[in-house]
């Protein structure tokens, strides 16, 4: 989308106005003057470069957060709701998670909601969140949802009166928990816009993994018991093994999705080859974890792209899904 007021065109019409300021009074040439025009000038210029740096450049969520404590009893928890949900906004807004530029329009709108479920006398909670973010589709006002996380192993201590602090050197539960899901978001963006683009940021959410190895705090340790929770959620991202399914995600995004408006017939295409290539590295894979979660949030999608595809489109990508992700298989009905 084009700026109704490009910088380019600010910057001469402020440039030529100082000019006809000073061609309006020939005859102030003074060596005083003159100083004046150019220091007049230079604030332009400087303010200038400030006006751009702001508007150019955001923080890379814009993050909704809600807090349920329904299930909580008693008085003395009352400040949780407004507080954490505060803190927690400013805290995911308000930091500079990458080194990358990103524009208002870029940033990634998600939401976190978290339920309550019990509190003890010295204000330690357990909660269950889910985190989802989305990202837009290229050429249209819409967005997708990128992933949907459920996390309901969350136990942390809140004080009243507690501020957060970003600290990647030490864990704490509340920080720790927010930056791995942080990083996981970014991860599943960047993925979506270059091949295996989110490298970096899955490494990060591992590095939060780790620190809270010796921290025995609930959630971040290896289970025998439950496959499906943080320390094997990016140990399968950062396996190589799961990168086919990594590119299939950005084929998905980049390529079907972002090119529908110009070419849905190619786009369909595309979204073909990428399901075609999930199929292929699930059919190796020792774990659907990762499966789950791209069908989780794109099955309803995935039917409505290909409803109207050509016949032999949708009876390839409906017979792909119906062993791919048969927890689905009423949405792609239409397929058929």
């Amino acid at each position: 989308m084009s700026d109704p007021c490009p910088e380019s065109e600010i910057f001469f019409l402020g440039f030529f106005y100082i000019i006809g300021l000073k061609n309006n009074n020939p005859k102030n040439t003074s060596f005083y003057s003159m100083r004046f025009d150019l220091q007049l000038i230079v604030a332009f210029v400087c303010y200038f470069s400030l006006f751009i740096s702001v508007k150019g450049v955001a923080q890379e969520f814009n993050c909704t957060v809600n807090i349920n404590d329904e299930q909580l009893e008693g008085t003395s928890y009352d400040y949780i709701k407004q507080s954490l949900a505060t803190e927690l906004t400013a805290y995911i807004n308000d930091f500079r998670w990458t080194e990358t530029e990103v524009l208002e329009h870029e940033r990634i709108n998600c939401q976190i909601s978290v339920v309550l479920t019990s509190a003890n006398t010295d204000y330690t909670y357990s909660a269950e969140a889910v985190i989802s973010a989305r990202r837009p589709i290229y050429g249209t006002m819409q967005e997708t949802t990128s992933i949907i996380l459920n996390d309901q192993a969350w136990q942390f201590s809140y004080p009243e009166g507690r501020s957060l602090v970003h600290d990647e050197l030490t864990f704490e539960a509340v920080t720790g928990f927010i930056d791995y899901y942080a990083y996981l978001m970014l991860g599943y963006d960047f993925d979506s816009f270059a091949k295996l683009g989110g490298s970096d940021y899955f490494a990060k959410a591992q590095d939060v993994v780790d620190l809270a190895q010796s921290s025995n705090a609930i959630g971040w340790a290896r289970s025998s018991n439950n496959r499906r929770n943080r320390f094997t959620l990016v140990a399968d991202l950062m396996n190589s093994s799961y990168d086919d399914l990594r590119q299939a995600y950005y084929i998905y995004h980049r390529e079907a999705l972002d090119g529908f408006t110009q070419n849905p017939n190619q786009a369909r295409e595309a979204a073909l080859e990428a399901l075609e290539l999930i199929h292929t590295t699930k059919r190796r894979s020792t774990s659907n974890f990762l499966f789950d979660l791209f069908f989780d949030s794109k099955s309803r999608e995935i039917a409505a792209m290909l409803k109207d595809a050509e016949s032999q489109i949708r009876l390839a990508a409906y017979t792909i899904l119906s062993e791919t992700d048969q927890a689905h298989l009423s949405d792609y009905e239409n397929l058929q």
